[in-house]
């Protein structure tokens, strides 16, 4: 992930968040209709390019892969950006080129690559088990933790079959989809409700273990936001230790903060190997382990971040709560389902 290319990258989307989407713009996006800023969204996607990632270039993609995609998001996950990326470009992307369809494909990717088109994908229930059920009559069952699922323009499910799983395409007209209110207020989630509701296949030979690798593309990308913001959140730390006085020298100074943030460090820089590792090997040990490891290191980070700011953490106004909200909502994101593929 540290070559010039992902440099030059993540200089340019830091450089355009920073710029647009500080602490007061975040607030607002996230109390915006869409619950995203869909000015800052067209921006990324039509300056740098970043829905484009990981879609081949014949789909109107930049064919390059999740090492990118990673870095976009740990830039995103820094500034608690709220933004379709995880949902649409990668989520509803990866489950179309899985499919190996390629008329699919071809119709929907080059607007997902583009930006303008939002889509979402629907499988799990509340424990991350897959919901839905598919019959002659259509898609039955109730669909949870839907990115985006009450504004996408196209709606991806992943349902039973007797064969399996498969993918399909539903029509959004007509579909109950309802926002809810969730722990992490810059994360939309919906909940999406199937009543024989018409679909279409999408898959070509089934589904399931293309689900698995789903997933571990999921908890990857995830992972890659919980690095950049657990980082984010012990720099916001140390700058406030350098700034705050007490006995007439900065807390900072003290060593015992000292010790503990560099507890903190140790466990951010852990969780950055553990991405790598899961990057590079991409094997079901180093993505559960980069579940695990990136998780408990964004949670331990921001635990550090309310009690080294103190009072001042806990109010709505100061950014440690939206901080620790993430890191709460995020692990309970793409839950390790005891059967993924029992049809």
């Amino acid at each position: 992930m540290d070559t010039e290319e992902s440099r030059a990258l993540r200089d340019a989307v830091r450089a355009l968040l920073t710029r647009r989407s500080g602490p007061e713009a975040v607030r607002a996006a996230m109390d915006s209709p869409l619950g995203y800023d869909d000015k800052l969204w067209s921006t990324l996607c039509e300056q740098i390019g970043v829905a484009a990632l990981a879609i081949p270039d014949h789909y109107g993609g930049a064919g390059a892969g999740l090492a990118e995609v990673c870095v976009v998001l740990a830039e995103l996950g820094r500034t608690l950006t709220p933004a379709p990326m995880l949902g649409s470009a990668v989520l509803c992307g990866e489950a179309l080129l899985r499919t190996g369809n390629d008329e699919a494909c071809e119709r929907l990717l080059p607007g997902i690559a583009a930006g303008t088109t939002l889509a979402a994908l629907a499988w799990s229930d509340v424990d991350g088990q897959v919901s839905l059920t598919a019959s002659a009559a259509g898609l039955d069952g109730c669909a949870h933790y839907v990115l985006d699922g009450d504004i996408a323009d196209v709606l991806l499910a992943v349902a039973r079959t007797p064969d399996g799983t498969g993918l399909y395409e539903v029509p959004v007209e007509g579909l109950r989809r309802e926002r809810v209110t969730s722990l992490d207020p810059t994360r939309r989630l919906a909940v999406v409700d199937f009543a024989s509701t018409p679909a279409r296949r999408l898959d070509l030979g089934g589904f399931t273990e293309q689900l698995r690798q789903l997933r571990a593309t999921a908890v990857i990308a995830v992972a890659a936001e919980q690095v950049g913001a657990a980082a984010r959140a012990l720099e916001l730390t140390v700058e406030y230790t350098k700034q705050r006085r007490q006995f007439g020298r900065p807390i900072g100074s003290f060593q015992a903060l000292k010790h503990r943030m560099a507890d903190v460090h140790v466990h951010v820089e852990a969780a950055r190997s553990a991405l790598y590792a899961a990057l590079v090997d991409g094997d079901p040990e180093a993505v559960s382990a980069a579940k695990v490891v990136c998780g408990e290191a964004f949670a331990h980070t921001v635990a550090e971040m309310i009690q080294l700011h103190g009072g001042i953490a806990i109010t709505w106004e100061h950014d440690a709560h939206l901080y620790f909200k993430r890191a709460h909502g995020t692990a309970l994101l793409f839950p390790d389902p005891a059967d993924i593929a029992s049809p």
